[in-house]
């Protein structure tokens, strides 16, 4: 059914997400700006994949190329639903992935149209010329980028997998030194404590900051799911509420405290999240309370938002990691990155004797990515599963590859 501009009812499609218009982007960094195009505004990174457009894309026609009755307005409303199949932080690095992509087609002088549908040949050499400069991830993922971009603008991805997964992983091996990641070690309860001793409960800051540590370590949380990317990034749809907390008693009287996280990676949809209390000074109800009564954030506002100046100021990462990394080094530790509480809260369970599948449920691992998860941190954990010889032989069992 159409309406009477053409395009389909739209009473159908009220309840679909749009696209919100992009903020002022910042200027292209040097060396890195692409050719004027009218096919190529200039905005944010996370908006290029959707606002920069090839020179031919998705056309109202079946598979014998006849027309069929959809108007232009139909065909943007699929690009507008299908940019939410990746998340915020994914569409950015894909637009970083996406602008490198053009500034060396400007720079090769390819033309648009030999841009998109992208050949092997293009690719290829658009691999092999950042290989050696990028880390072998961060080439996957402005592949990805690029795939994204034809998938969400109609057109096809051929390309020889073959070709293209050898050429990724000789990246990889040739990948600068530097681009390469220190091991990601775990916290633990005692380096959580340790950490503790050296920042101030009382400060408003101090408080938000430790109760989202021990929050997200026993609740085997990723950080980016109880902070904000930055002060003016709060969006109640997506992120963690003080109202969005409550408690619950199972058969046998026991409490936990649930955190309902609003949207997710994997979760698009929302999933709870949850701690019990612990005996020790690791212990999230305690640090939690603290920052309640410390900071009484707003029932609406951010669940780690904490006091400033005359009102209060949401938790991002960035301030987040900053403050634990200073408290690191009061101690003479190095500072951890923060995926390390999501490996030590993996190890903490696992060294408690929680089964694998348990702790799997916990960490809201899909599928076998938790098999993937225990390979890539195998030699991270491994030493510390080596003192409880029934632990350690399950972990090898769901590390080692299978015999082929």
């Amino acid at each position: 059914m159409t309406n009477s501009s053409g395009g389909i009812n739209s009473r159908l499609l009220a309840a679909l997400p749009v696209v919100a218009p992009p903020s002022p982007p910042r200027r292209y960094r040097h060396g890195l700006t692409p050719s004027p195009s009218p096919l190529r505004p200039h905005c944010l990174a996370r908006d290029r994949l959707h606002l920069w457009r090839p020179a031919s894309s998705r056309a109202p026609l079946d598979h014998n190329g006849i027309p069929l009755p959809f108007s232009a307005a139909d065909i943007q409303r699929i690009g507008d639903v299908l940019i939410h199949a990746w998340s915020s932080s994914t569409t950015e690095t894909y637009g970083t992935g996406l602008l490198l992509f053009h500034v060396f087609c400007d720079a090769a002088g390819v033309p648009e149209d030999q841009r998109a549908p992208t050949s092997q040949m293009l690719l290829a050499s658009f691999i092999a010329s950042l290989a050696g400069s990028y880390a072998g991830q961060t080439l996957s993922n402005y592949v990805f980028g690029i795939r994204a971009w034809h998938i969400l603008h109609g057109l096809a991805w051929s390309v020889n997998h073959d070709e293209v997964d050898a050429l990724l992983r000789a990246a990889s091996a040739v990948a600068p030194a530097s681009s390469k990641r220190k091991k990601r070690l775990p916290y633990t309860p005692d380096l959580i404590i340790t950490l503790r001793s050296h920042l101030t409960l009382a400060d408003p800051l101090d408080a938000a900051i430790f109760a989202c540590l021990t929050t997200c370590f026993y609740s085997a949380a990723r950080v980016g799911e109880f902070t904000v990317r930055n002060l003016q990034s709060f969006d109640a749809a997506v992120h963690v509420r003080v109202c969005d907390v409550r408690v619950e008693l199972d058969c046998k009287g026991l409490s936990e405290t649930v955190f309902f996280l609003p949207r997710t990676k994997m979760a698009p949809s929302g999933e709870d999240v949850c701690w019990a209390m612990q005996n020790g000074l690791s212990d999230p109800h305690s640090a939690f309370q603290n920052h309640i009564a410390v900071n009484a954030p707003p029932t609406d506002g951010p669940l780690f938002a904490y006091r400033h100046q005359k009102g209060h100021r949401p938790l991002t990462k960035s301030a987040f990691l900053q403050r634990l990394a200073k408290a690191a080094r009061a101690t003479k530790i190095d500072p951890l990155q923060g995926h390390g509480i999501r490996i030590g809260a993996t190890l903490e369970y696992l060294l408690r004797g929680i089964t694998f599948d348990v702790v799997k449920v916990k960490g809201r691992w899909a599928g076998d990515s938790f098999v993937l998860y225990l390979r890539k941190h195998a030699q991270i954990l491994a030493p510390y599963m080596q003192a409880v010889p029934a632990v350690q032989e399950q972990f090898l069992r769901y590390t080692m590859p299978p015999v082929r």
